[in-house]
């Protein structure tokens, strides 16, 4: 079997770090600017609406971010992306404006998916194929852990209101120092059929090869911005205290941290489809149960980290069955969908599920939540796609 060279070592636990240091800026930056703004005045709705400049600034890089990955390669694009990170988070303090906020965070967005397509996307091209699940649960896992930290730093804001972002920016410019000491390389180029040349032709090619994939990220997406943003609404209105609040949350994060590796390495062993399936059919089975014990807020923060535990590796899952079903050529632009998936389910996520308080009041809403899931996992089992393969014509 395949193995990691010194060379591969070094460079895949330096793409983690600086995985995990962005992890930790996003965590940080999300709960940071809600309650600067909460203690301003800013309405909520607007609180909200800044909120999603991280996700439109990631959709608006995506169609234009893998010609240049596949032409300069994946060192300069990370470079990129973390300084342009890096310079938004020193902005924030120079100016406070919701407005000018606005434009940092969509900046970020740009940012962070530079930095993240083009280190996962790095990631599923060299690792061997019975690692691949393991190495991308790592990934997920780093940036989870960042994730999770990055919330605990927003107290510095009693200190100096500056004094999160510049910290975050320091850490982050620490991390992305370590990319001068890998060496630069590019995707894998077939000279292949003209049916993949071309970035809307590549992401045809890979949607039809690989679709039952960006479910999962969508999939995480959903349940990330949705359980952050509109079930603390429908939490408080029964009867469930803002503190016991931030712990339930915090409970879905550590589950899907304590399972990330466990699952990635059960799916290089049984596949990622099996995985995926039986994951999300549990998940979909632990939300319908906790919807019978909403007012217990210690029930409920049990089950959200089973939850957690069984759905919380979804987004690393999917990107490790897009690997297992695309062509190497291919690996970029599946990467980069899998972003887009994420982010479009990170959008719809507080809109339907705002919709559904509204339009069903006397529904659970983690009734939604377990149809979705269960309704994904039967998506998944009833679409078996094979992994088609190019032949380089030469």
């Amino acid at each position: 079997m395949q193995q990691f060279t010194v060379v591969e070592r070094k460079r895949f636990w330096i793409l983690v770090t600086i995985v995990s240091i962005s992890g930790f800026s996003q965590g940080m930056l999300l709960p940071l600017i809600s309650v600067i703004f909460e203690q301003d005045g800013v309405s909520a709705a607007l609180n909200g609406l800044s909120a999603t400049g991280l996700y439109i600034g990631t959709l608006l890089i995506s169609p234009f971010i893998e010609p240049p990955l596949r032409k300069f390669g994946y060192k300069p694009i990370i470079m990129i992306g973390g300084l342009i990170v890096i310079t938004s988070l020193m902005l924030f303090p120079i100016w406070k404006s919701v407005a000018f906020w606005f434009i940092l965070r969509l900046l970020i967005g740009i940012g962070d998916h530079a930095l993240h397509f083009s280190t996962q996307t790095w990631i599923t091209s060299f690792s061997p194929g019975h690692r691949l699940g393991r190495n991308i649960a790592i990934y997920g896992l780093s940036f989870g852990v960042g994730f999770a930290v990055g919330p605990l730093f927003v107290q510095l804001v009693n200190i100096f209101q500056g004094l999160p972002f510049i910290v975050s920016s320091l850490l982050c410019l620490g991390a992305w120092l370590l990319i001068f000491f890998v060496k630069n390389e590019k995707p894998e180029i077939f000279k292949s059929s003209p049916a993949y040349e071309g970035t809307w032709k590549r992401f045809g090619a890979t949607f039809a090869i690989a679709w039952v994939a960006f479910i999962p990220p969508f999939c995480y997406g959903f349940l990330e911005s949705s359980l952050n943003a509109i079930y603390p609404v429908y939490a408080l209105r029964n009867a469930i205290e803002v503190t016991s609040l931030s712990y339930i949350l915090a409970a879905f994060s550590m589950g899907g941290v304590v399972s990330q590796l466990p699952l990635g390495v059960l799916s290089d062993k049984i596949g990622r489809r099996k995985v995926l399936i039986l994951m999300l059919g549990l998940g979909a089975i632990t939300f319908g149960t906790a919807s019978f014990f909403e007012t217990s807020a210690l029930t409920i923060g049990i089950l959200f980290f089973i939850a957690g535990m069984f759905v919380g590796s979804t987004f690393s899952l999917g990107i490790s069955y897009m690997a297992d079903l695309t062509p190497k050529v291919l690996l970029p632009t599946g990467n980069l969908i899998c972003g887009i998936s994420f982010s479009i389910g990170s959008l719809s996520g507080p809109f339907l599920g705002g919709l559904f308080i509204q339009l069903f009041e006397g529904v659970s809403f983690l009734v939604l939540v377990a149809l979705l899931l269960g309704t994904l996992s039967c998506i998944i089992f009833f679409a078996n796609p094979q992994k088609k393969r190019i032949t380089p014509l030469f």
